[in-house]
């Protein structure tokens, strides 16, 4: 057979290897989807393995696989194993990944409003917090964002009040001036900073810790919890209980997964993600209970800041022009029972 000939059948074949190429990928991936009669969906997350967030969505797993007789399970994939926070956000929408947790924040780059309740002294205390969880706001914003994204967002988890650590004490926001702080690189983050006259310092969240080792940044915030688990008590002496933020995580379910779950078994898995959320809530007010002992028990000094003189100097950023919720929205959340007055 000459070349020219062989070409030429090739050519003549070049639909059908196109085709057949198309069967295989689609095959490869509903056997990831579905083995033998169980259909497998991914929660993908940053968090590890120790956290409550891992923990309670490895009892989700369980228990779905349980209470649908095996036709579901759900595996989990912990600690940026399926990439980074914002990958995740794009997995989701392209119906790679099927469940996530994500910040507001993030979450709000698709619907702007969502991300309300990450900025600073916008949720004022726990009690406040817990209004605006069990809100109709919240889910007008939660179904809002739905509509944006084709995705559903079907629970708010608490992920803890953010707190500054440094070499010295911050009591007020004058103590705040000129201190070179790492935040992340959102304007919910950088608010707080800025109000008080501090630098604000976008960086990597891995690399937090060799920078405040070597003095690329004097100070962070973080909730009690990541502090904790990242160590960052080691390179810093002081944790000031600013209490700024409120962070929160919702727990997504991507917009293809809806569409292929059947309507009561899609109610049981929304169900059961609603209970892990409170639960890893408790899990985390506990915690951060206990560890205001456990950082004074080991040398750590915590600090009592004036959090209403940081909320006064604060909160009025949050009418400004420009941001992502309108005043009517943030109206809203400070009228919920248990918002602080102002």
């Amino acid at each position: 057979m000459t070349t020219a000939s062989l070409a030429a059948r090739l050519w003549r074949l070049a639909p059908f290897l196109v085709l057949l190429s198309f069967l295989l990928v689609a095959l490869l991936f509903a056997i990831v989807r579905r083995s033998d009669d169980t259909t497998v969906l991914r929660w993908g997350h940053v968090y590890e393995t120790s956290s409550a967030f891992h923990k309670e969505a490895l009892k989700v797993a369980d228990r779905f696989e349980t209470e649908t007789a095996g036709r579901y399970r759900i595996r989990v994939y912990p600690a940026s194993s399926l990439g980074n926070e914002v990958s995740l956000n794009e997995a989701l929408n392209l119906g790679s990944v099927d469940l996530i947790y994500t910040g507001p924040s993030l979450a709000a780059q698709y619907y702007g409003p969502l991300g309300m309740s990450d900025f600073p002294y916008a949720n004022s205390d726990m009690a406040h917090w817990h209004s605006y969880r069990d809100s109709e706001l919240f889910r007008e914003l939660a179904n809002a964002s739905g509509a944006a994204t084709g995705n559903e967002i079907l629970a708010l988890t608490f992920y803890g009040f953010r707190h500054v650590t440094s070499n010295r004490p911050i009591r007020s926001p004058e103590d705040m001036r000129n201190l070179k702080i790492r935040v992340p690189n959102a304007p919910a983050f950088m608010m707080m900073p800025q109000a008080t006259g501090a630098n604000p310092t976008p960086m990597p969240f891995s690399e937090v810790y060799l920078g405040l080792q070597q003095g690329v940044v004097e100070s962070c915030e973080n909730p009690l919890t990541t502090i904790y688990y990242k160590r960052f008590y080691e390179v810093q002496s002081h944790i000031s209980l600013t209490g700024h933020i409120a962070n929160s995580l919702v727990i997504i379910m991507s917009g293809k997964a809806k569409s292929e779950l059947p309507e009561e078994d899609r109610a049981l898995l929304a169900r059961l993600i609603d209970d892990a959320a409170a639960n890893a809530t408790n899990e985390i007010t506990k915690q951060e209970a206990e560890l205001v002992a456990w950082y004074r028990d080991n040398g750590i000094k915590v600090v009592e800041a004036d959090r209403q003189a940081f909320r006064d100097t604060v909160y009025p950023e949050l009418t400004r022009p420009g941001l992502p919720f309108s005043p009517e929205l943030l109206a809203r959340l400070a009228a919920l029972e248990g918002a602080a007055d102002g």
